[in-house]
């Protein structure tokens, strides 16, 4: 039996930023993990997934090259290598996540899965824990969705992808969301061919004017994108699977050697025994309240488990609320209205705040601002002209939203979410200097473009002029 204030359940994202920062703010701190320490996040998804989009970005490369002055033949990808890569990659972040560093910071590490035996008590391996707060952390995982067949096809998830040490000849793709699209790239981008199946539009969380500049770029590299279709069935074949879909009422068939499920995510609930602690949830996560705690108040959730933003990010912030209120007692709340999300093709799509079908669903009175990369001198050295930055004011120039696409986006979202969460308005970002030439002049121009209409009217032509008169 381990008597202690804080058990945390996960040892992801989540559940490590409250781990570290209960330990090292003098709480007793008991962290249970029934998997590898570091989670989703460094194993299976961020750290692997930008390991391997880079790898594919260093092979598109020599396609660009001519365009600068630059030739040279196509390179030779040797898949074992990439793959070797994307792991050392991740054995180089390894050992903060690790189960030595915790325990060198003072936190008691239990690898086993955890169980609860009523609203107080958990059970993990041989380990009986009380604690005075449990925090449970545990993360998501890759949904199998309902396909005819599926149970009798090999598919691979986010966490099998990265272990092919051979490139996959033909790879398919089921959802056509951000790991979806971000995967499709990278595999494409290294040699293979590459579908992806979307019941709906692809990166459908996204402003659809912005998505287009990615669905253009992903068809350019030769991505084959079945959007608006339905997978009916699958099957295994000596080559790999076949898949039966179905696009505007007509049927056909898609062919792989390899079948990649991309298509959600599901919370990791079914080992808990959440009944017995009193803990409510639903099919997509754990119930909340504004301060993450459950419907035992003795007991908070955090991270993907919740069923909300399935963001890392969003995982340590998450992780800051429930110190304040688990250690301190403070009335810590989450607020959702300046969170920014990347999806991390070439190029980038960032988001932070309202975007412009959000606005009108809220009946918000709204001026949308534009301006594109083929106006900044940076882009044009660069040759990467595609981009566009997309702002959403008030009428009175209070910032609600930004959207950017382009070389970068990800980077230059920050501005705009420090902005959201400070309410500031359009003319503080107008008045910035900003460094030329570099890609964030874009901010700088969209955000002076909200003058534009005023300062080059009539009415100040007129001003002009006749204070031109007095000398």
């Amino acid at each position: 039996m381990i008597k202690t204030d804080i058990c945390v359940i996960g040892g992801g994202s989540a559940g490590l930023s409250i781990a570290a920062g209960a330990v090292q703010m003098g709480a007793d701190t008991v962290l249970v993990e029934a998997g590898k320490m570091g989670g989703d996040c460094l194993n299976y998804g961020c750290v692997p997934s930008k390991a391997l989009l880079t790898a594919g970005k260093v092979a598109r490369s020599w396609k660009k090259s001519p365009a600068f002055g630059v030739n040279y033949d196509e390179p030779e990808v040797n898949f074992q290598k990439v793959h070797d890569h994307v792991k050392s990659v991740i054995a180089d972040i390894e050992p903060h996540d690790s189960v030595e560093r915790f325990e060198s910071l003072g936190v008691k590490v239990i690898q086993a899965p955890g169980e609860f035996i009523d609203a107080r008590t958990l059970k993990a391996g041989d380990t009986t824990i009380q604690a005075r707060r449990f925090v449970i952390a545990t993360g998501s995982r890759a949904m199998v969705p309902p396909i005819e067949g599926i149970e009798n096809v090999p598919f691979l998830t986010n966490e099998s992808v990265f272990d092919l040490t051979d490139l996959p000849k033909k790879i398919i793709i089921v959802g056509g969301g951000p790991i979806g699209c971000e995967l499709g790239q990278a595999f494409r981008n290294l040699g293979s061919e590459v579908s992806i199946v979307e019941m709906a539009s692809i990166m459908p969380k996204d402003d659809p004017d912005l998505v287009s500049v990615i669905r253009d770029r992903l068809e350019d590299d030769g991505v084959s994108l079945l959007e608006q279709t339905k997978v009916l069935s699958a099957a295994k074949k000596s080559e790999g699977v076949s898949l039966l879909v179905e696009t505007n009422g007509e049927e056909r068939e898609i062919s792989g050697t390899h079948l990649l499920l991309a298509a959600g995510r599901i919370p990791n609930l079914e080992k808990l025994n959440l009944e017995a602690a009193g803990v409510n949830y639903e099919r997509q996560g754990i119930v909340v309240d504004k301060g993450l705690r459950t419907s035992n108040r003795k007991i908070y959730a955090a991270g993907d488990v919740t069923g909300g933003y399935q963001f890392t990010h969003m995982a340590a912030y998450d992780a800051g609320i429930i110190i304040r209120s688990a250690l301190f007692r403070l009335p810590a709340k989450v607020s959702y209205n300046a969170v920014p999300w990347v999806t991390y093709t070439d190029p980038e799509l960032a988001h932070v705040g309202l975007s412009e079908s959000d606005a009108k669903k809220q009946s918000v009175q709204y001026k949308v601002l534009y301006w594109s990369f083929a106006d900044n001198d940076r882009a044009r050295a660069e040759r990467r002209t595609e981009g566009k930055i997309k702002v959403i004011t008030s009428q009175k120039g209070k910032i609600l939203g930004a959207s950017i696409v382009g070389l970068q986006a990800g980077e230059l979202i920050l501005p705009w979410g420090l902005a959201l969460s400070k309410g500031m308005k359009i003319g503080d970002m107008a008045n910035v200097i900003a460094p030329y030439p570099t890609l964030s002049e874009v901010s700088k121009r969209v955000a002076g473009s909200y003058y534009t209409e005023s300062l080059f009217s009539d009415r100040v032509k007129k001003v002009v002029r006749f204070l031109a008169k007095f000398g």
